[in-house]
């Protein structure tokens, strides 16, 4: 059987979709390991049981064409994590504290992932222009807004507040990195503390 792709390119076996996704997840775990600089073609084909680099590059045009598909990778195991953590929430104090809690979730229960993403988007791997930017703060921007317009949260720049939300979810990465036994539902719970007490109407 074939599934199909997007246009332009040829449709792949699901054979060959497990195996790209072997590549993947063995790319993810050299660069976590390594570093994105270090990650060769070689680790990589180890890491994943291939006999051959001539494997991956089967798959694979070169390295840029892997490491595009190891960010869209993780992105879109995010998103779906995230469409469920969000799915049940009735007002937007709940939301902001489902997407806090949930992001910090998904960070500690895939470290690995992430801590390759951010070691990508670092050392220039993947581009992080100003179109990304908006696409990681505007879901914040959509909650803290309507908060303000149902009268749950004060009044402040939405940009702002939503940046701020942001940067503390995704500092943590890094901050595993260095304190691999932090208390990270413990992290959560601060984060959410925080920005409760700065969105909230009354002090």
């Amino acid at each position: 059987m074939q599934a199909k792709t997007s246009a332009g390119e040829r449709t792949r076996t699901f054979t060959e979709q497990a195996r790209r996704a072997q590549i993947v997840a063995a790319a993810i775990a050299a660069i976590a390991e390594g570093g994105y600089r270090n990650a060769s073609f070689t680790q990589i084909a180890r890491r994943a049981g291939l006999s051959s680099t001539g494997l991956i590059s089967y798959h694979f045009a070169g390295k840029d064409e892997l490491i595009g598909e190891v960010v869209r990778t993780v992105l879109a195991g995010m998103g779906a994590f995230m469409a469920g953590r969000m799915a049940a929430v009735a007002s937007p104090t709940e939301a902001l504290r489902a997407y806090i809690e949930g992001t910090v979730a998904f960070i500690d229960g895939h470290r690995d992932q992430m801590k390759a993403l951010a070691d990508i988007f670092i050392n220039g791997g993947f581009g992080y222009d100003a179109a990304a930017e908006t696409a990681a703060v505007s879901p914040l921007e959509e909650i803290l807004r309507s908060g303000q317009a149902a009268g749950e949260f004060r009044d402040f720049d939405p940009v702002v507040m939503a940046t701020l939300v942001q940067r503390s979810v995704d500092g943590l990465p890094f901050l595993l990195d260095m304190r691999p036994d932090l208390d990270v539902p413990g992290y959560g719970r601060e984060v959410v503390t925080v920005f409760d007490l700065a969105t909230r109407t009354e002090p």
